[in-house]
């Protein structure tokens, strides 16, 4: 263990934080004067124009003589609704997955000689390099598995033989290599942290070949490698409905943007999985278990519609809760009068809590979807449609599943891969240039100042950062701005 050489105390940072704070801000009325849009969001709230796909088709809302209007959600992956693809699977008692994966990054629906050759590769590359798990994986854990998988995906970069060969073939081989190894990065890397953080038992089970990505999910992650047909499907269903939503979201368009620079496979899907661990992204679900846990831990009886909804106001007026006003799993960018994965996996937490311990639980996210959008009307005064989201649901689905919530997000990033493959094939062959959007600069000019007179008049100087025993004393800078 390394020592620290001279720490910067946090009294110290936090005043220079607050420093860098004061700098920092910008008028708001700035961004109006120069017709900037903040998130890259229009004022409507709907998403700026950046570019086109054949991809991922999101649908919210229309717009009728320049207004928009809700509707209820639809999602199309490559023009095929993915309620089609769902009750397809479901009637024919058959795993997804994989399917929506050919979908997606080849353009259209596989035969089944087609399906059946695109397993077989996945298959084939599901294996980890040779000490790959016991030189990069078990020395370096980390307490969010999250940057465990995208520190992994950076390091398989050093086993690929032609990991700078940015062709299309090239880059295709590499998709392919990292949608079949990432579900079992996603469990080593949790069976590493068990070990490390929760002193629990490590357990690494040899492979076993022919079986889909659910099922080598969550063979992977029990002790006992035993899961039913039952349960491994209604996982499969949730990779399927994760597993891509359009060029415009942060993680995919981090993606984007990282291809259009010309960097390499590795580096572009491990900033992507950075982007997707934020709480505002994919990070979002573990928000909506932390909320539902604070729920059943301050209301008495959370099947009593009253004490519910009383204690949702008081969530929303700031009263409880994280303080934020927010009710997690509600609301959407797109979707208005409902998302199209959350009603999917909204049946499916229905049917597999029913007369279990869960059920309970169940009835009351039920009717924080039935309440909220009253609650925000009445308090807020917000008149917009609020629907349910797919973090919602999906946090009871992995705990009926016995997944752990270390696991949320990395099991998101482990289906999102495929859409990242397809943007990343569609960004090399139809962008052709870099992704650079204008930022305008509203600094105000400044005198330099030579280093020998910055110390004697450092009150007027907006670079410099005083010291600790200045700082500790009281010496505050006089902004000159």
């Amino acid at each position: 263990m390394h020592e620290k050489i001279n720490p910067i105390s946090p009294d110290v940072l936090e005043k220079i934080c607050e420093k860098i704070e004061r700098k920092s801000q910008i008028d708001p009325e700035s961004f109006w004067k120069y017709g900037v849009k903040r998130g890259l969001r229009n004022p409507d709230g709907t998403g700026v124009m950046a570019g086109l796909t054949k991809i991922c088709c999101v649908e919210g809302y229309y717009i009728d003589d320049g207004e928009r209007v809700p509707k209820r959600g639809v999602l199309k992956y490559r023009g095929v609704n993915i309620n089609h693809i769902v009750e397809a699977c479901e009637r024919e008692n058959r795993f997804g997955f994989e399917e929506v994966a050919y979908l997606l990054l080849f353009g259209s629906l596989p035969t089944k000689d087609q399906l059946q050759f695109f397993r077989n590769a996945l298959d084939v590359c599901r294996e980890l390099p040779e000490t790959f798990i016991e030189d990069v994986m078990m020395k370096n854990s980390s307490v969010d598995v999250m940057n465990n998988l995208a520190r992994c995906i950076l390091i398989l970069y050093s086993f690929d033989e032609d990991p700078e060969n940015r062709s299309p073939e090239n880059v295709l081989r590499q998709s392919i290599q990292l949608i079949a190894q990432l579900p079992l990065i996603v469990c080593y890397a949790y069976q590493v942290k068990r070990l490390k953080y929760y002193g629990k038992s490590l357990y690494f089970h040899p492979e076993k070949h022919n079986l889909s990505t659910a099922e080598t999910i969550l063979r992977s992650l029990r002790a006992d490698r035993k899961y039913t047909d039952e349960e491994a499907k209604l996982l499969d269903i949730c990779l399927m409905l994760h597993a891509e939503h359009g060029g415009g979201n942060n993680s995919t368009f981090t993606c984007r943007v990282l291809s259009s620079a010309g960097t390499d496979t590795y580096s572009a899907y491990s900033a992507a999985i950075g982007s997707l661990k934020g709480i505002r992204h994919g990070g979002a679900n573990l928000k909506v278990c932390r909320m539902i846990r604070d729920m059943e831990e301050h209301i008495e009886n959370i099947e009593d519609e009253k004490q519910v909804k009383a204690y949702l106001e008081k969530i929303i007026r700031k009263q409880a809760g994280d303080g934020t006003g927010l009710v997690y799993g509600m609301g959407h960018a797109v979707y208005t009068l409902s998302d199209p994965r959350a009603v999917i996996l909204k049946r499916k937490a229905a049917e597999f809590s029913k007369g279990t311990e869960y059920e309970k639980e169940f009835r009351m996210i039920e009717m924080i979807e039935r309440f909220t959008p009253e609650l925000f009307r009445k308090i807020k005064g917000q008149s917009k449609p609020l629907c349910a989201n797919v973090d919602l649901y999906s946090g009871l689905i992995y705990k009926i599943l016995g997944i752990p919530e270390d696991l949320f997000t990395p099991l998101f990033a482990a289906a999102r891969i495929v859409g990242w493959s397809a943007h990343r094939m569609e960004e090399i062959l139809t962008g052709n240039r870099i992704i650079r959007p204008a930022y305008k600069s509203v600094s105000v000019p400044k005198k330099y100042i030579p280093i020998d007179e910055r110390i004697e008049n450092y009150h007027s100087s907006a670079a410099y950062i005083p010291t600790e025993e200045r700082l500790l004393n009281g010496e505050e800078e006089i902004d000159e701005d």
